[in-house]
Order: C-alpha cells, then structure tokens, then sequence
C-alpha cells in the first residue's frame, strides 16, 4: 500500500463487509505467508532499530555514554516487552473473530485494550522515571554511567503510554489481516529517528548539541509520530474507533487472562536480560559496553525473525477460529522452517562482519576486543533463537498463553539461572552470559516444538 493511499476516504466498515465474504477454506500459501511477514518484519524492527541508531551515533560520544545508552534503552524495550502481550492478545482475539466472519462483534474491544494499554504505559513511566536511579543501580551501574543512564531514560520513558498504545492499534490491525500499514508505520518512525539522532546529538545551524539527551528525543519524537499515523488508520481505514463506547465487553475477561499469563511470561524473560546486564556491569566499564552492542545486535535479530513468526501468528489465529486444524499445522511448520532459514542467513551475514560490526558502534579497542571474544555466540543462536520465535507467534496466534508461561518458567529457572550463576563463579564473564542465552532459547524452543506436535499433530491427521 502507498503513502497515499491513507488519505483516500474509505468506509470503516468496509473490511468488515470484506470478511463477510472471504472464503475461510482458501488454502494458505506460501505466497501468503510471505505477503505478511515482508511487512511484519519490516514493522517489527522499528524499536530495535531506534535503539540501534541510538547507540551507534551515542558510542561516538564515548564508552560510558556507549553503557548508559545500552543499559537504559534494553531497560525501555523489556518494560515495552512486558506490557505491549495485549497486543498479541488483541491479535489472538480480532484474528479469531475475523476466522469465524464476525469481526463486528469485536470492534467494542479495540478501544478498550488501547487505552488500557495507554493506561499501563503511563503507570509504568511514572513508577520507573521517578525511581530510575535505584532501578539502574541494580544493574551495576555507577558514577558517570549511572548518571547518563537516567538522564537518557527519564526522556526516554515519556515514550511508554504512547509506544505501548500503538502496539494495541497495531494488534488489531494485525488480527483483520493486514500488516502493511504496521510496516509503514514503522518505517516513517525509524526514518524521523534517523534524521534526528545526528541533528541532535551533535547540532548544526541554530541547532545546539544535546549529547546522549538529543538521542532520548530522537527517539520519543519518532514514537510519537509512530502513534499518530496510527491513529489517523485506525479511525479512517477499519471498522474500530480510538474513543470506548462502553468499557465492557464479553472478551474483556479472556482478553485480560491471555494478557497476564503473557505478563508473567515476559516477566520471566526480562529477569533474564537483567541478569545479563547486571553481571556484564558488574565486570566493568568495557564488558558492559561489548554487551550492550552484542545485545542491541541480538535484539535486532529477534525481531527480524519475528517477522515471520507474526505473520504465523495472523494466519493461525484465523485458521483457529475456522477451525482448520490441518492448514495450521502445516502453516505452522513452514512458519519455523522460514524462521529458521532466516535465522541461518543472520547468522552467515554476522559470520561475515565478524570483525567489522562492532566498530559501527565504537572505537574503544578493549570494547571491541571484548566483543570479538563472545560475538561467536551471538552468531551460532540465530537458527536456534528461531525456532523459539517461530513457536512463540503461533501459540500466541492461538491464544495459548498458558503454555508460552510455563516454558518461559521452566527455561528461565532450570536452565538460564543456573548456567550464568555457575559461568560467573567458574570466570567465565561474557561467555558465562551468552552461555545462559544460548541454552536458554534451546530449551524454549525444544519444549514448545514438542508441546505443539503432542496437540496438533494428530489433529491435522483426523
């Protein structure tokens, strides 16, 4: 879809009627799978790569500006990650009504989950701005580390009702199907991002130089933008509306069910990059820093893999509500078969620039040879990262948040906690850290690969 196309006046309840006469036994096909994971990856880098931007351009100013910006900005996408599951909730929701042609029997809950999500990112940023100092403390941070950290987040925070509203949006517009105008949303907050960092960072013209805080801006101006494109979509392209016209719905409780066992998974995972941060911070300036890039690289991937495994996540939850047990089996699996190849490709692309990446980021000679020693283990996790992603955006397609909860649970505690913990006593540092990470998302990816095959695999016999 073109730019232009938003301004086009077009009846909201178009694709409603739309729905109304899709055939739901249309076979899915490749071709399908790739029209929506294009956009879905697309769409899914934009945070990733606003922090990405932040910390290349931030690393020229100097390593501890380098760690604050790396500490503080994984911090702001793990809140984001554990408060924008109602998206994927949404999803589940929207694209099971959408499989089942009642798609006007949802619109009530759209707005609902928006400002719910508005709501909780704004409890979030003040709970977190006002004690951030304490917060990154916790990650080891101190003196002029600690300083730039919470200098950049109390910025950086303002960001959180908007970012976690648009994910909501963005939800719905994933369960009716379309994950275009995500993308596009996405691409013209990466694009201000882009623009701004250097103008305010480092000033030109009338312009002054605001350091790691013209980097915070940068960054919440692009969310913002972000947010108002998807609003003027939302009211003029698609059945809902941004504005309740009751607070209740019947999906409201399911709605908040699926969210919290999405919560408590996400929980689980952030206790995992918390530790990593806070034992990387605890080695020393230089370790923090080589994390921080191999981190941000890390973070990257897992989105861009995810594209595919949210276009996954679209199709079966549609498929769910037809009820179509063996399209969604075999969709499943071409899901994780592409995930993983583009985990493979990742990993090869990464193998490439073993030496070149990490001097995007900074000059510090003991950063990058601190990040050349560990980055091998950020390569080898690619394909095996994707395998997880792959099966965490069909069980959330499905709605199964149970089941993403428990693995996370069991992975977190039997596997990550006890490797790190037993790595730093042994010294191995870094590698202790990408150790955990490495196992961690094997285990994940086992489990989930083997929960899915015992339910469905003998359903899409029958």
């Amino acid at each position: 879809m073109k730019l232009s196309t938003f301004a086009r006046p077009i009846n909201r309840v178009c694709i409603a009627r739309r729905s109304m006469t899709r055939s739901p036994s249309s076979p899915i096909t490749r071709r399908d799978l790739d029209r929506l994971a294009v956009p879905a990856i697309i769409s899914g880098i934009a945070e990733p790569v606003i922090s990405l931007v932040d910390t290349a351009f931030v690393g020229r100013l100097g390593t501890a500006d380098l760690a604050a910006v790396g500490i503080a900005s994984s911090f702001f996408l793990l809140v984001v990650w554990v408060l924008a599951q109602t998206r994927s909730a949404v999803l589940a929701v929207v694209a099971r009504y959408y499989g089942e042609q009642r798609i006007d029997d949802i619109k009530g809950l759209v707005p609902i989950a928006i400002w719910m999500n508005f709501l909780l990112g704004f409890g979030f940023f003040a709970l977190t701005n006002q004690f951030a100092e304490e917060i990154f403390r916790l990650y080891n941070a101190e003196g002029e580390v600690l300083e730039k950290a919470v200098v950049y987040y109390h910025i950086r925070s303002y960001g959180h009702p908007i970012v976690l509203a648009t994910f909501a949006i963005t939800g719905a517009f994933r369960g009716i199907q379309n994950l275009s105008w995500s993308m596009w949303i996405s691409l013209a907050g990466a694009a201000v991002n882009g623009l701004l960092n250097p103008l305010l960072i480092f000033g030109w013209g009338p312009v002054t130089a605001m350091g790691i805080e013209g980097s915070a801006w940068a960054s919440f101006i692009a969310q913002v933008v972000m947010f108002g494109i998807a609003v003027l979509l939302l009211q003029t392209r698609t059945p809902f509306s941004l504005l309740p016209r009751s607070w209740r719905h019947p999906e409201l409780w399911g709605l908040w069910l699926l969210s919290s066992n999405l919560f408590a998974r996400t929980i689980a995972l952030n206790i995992c990059y918390y530790l990593g941060n806070r034992y990387a911070t605890g080695y020393g300036e230089a370790f923090i820093g080589a994390h921080s890039i191999a981190m941000q690289v890390w973070l990257f991937s897992a989105f861009f893999i995810d594209g595919y495994a949210a276009a996954g996540s679209v199709l079966v939850g549609r498929l769910n509500g037809e009820r179509n047990w063996r399209d969604l089996h075999r969709v499943s699996w071409q899901v994780v078969r592409m995930s993983v190849t583009i985990g493979s490709v990742l990993a090869v692309i990464y193998l490439a620039g073993y030496n070149m990446l990490g001097s995007i980021f900074t000059q510090d000679q003991a950063v990058l040879d601190l990040l050349a020693g560990v980055f091998w283990m950020v390569v080898i996790t690619q394909p095996i990262n994707a395998v997880a992603f792959a099966f965490d955006g069909i069980y959330k397609g499905l709605g199964n948040g149970k089941i993403l909860r428990n693995v996370l649970l069991i992975s977190t505690f039997m596997a990550f906690v006890p490797v790190i913990i037993l790595g730093d006593h042994l010294g191995w540092q870094l590698h202790a850290i990408w150790a955990a990470f490495l196992l961690w998302m094997a285990v994940r990816g086992g489990l989930l690969g083997m929960s899915f095959e015992k339910h469905f695999g003998k359903k899409a016999v029958h």
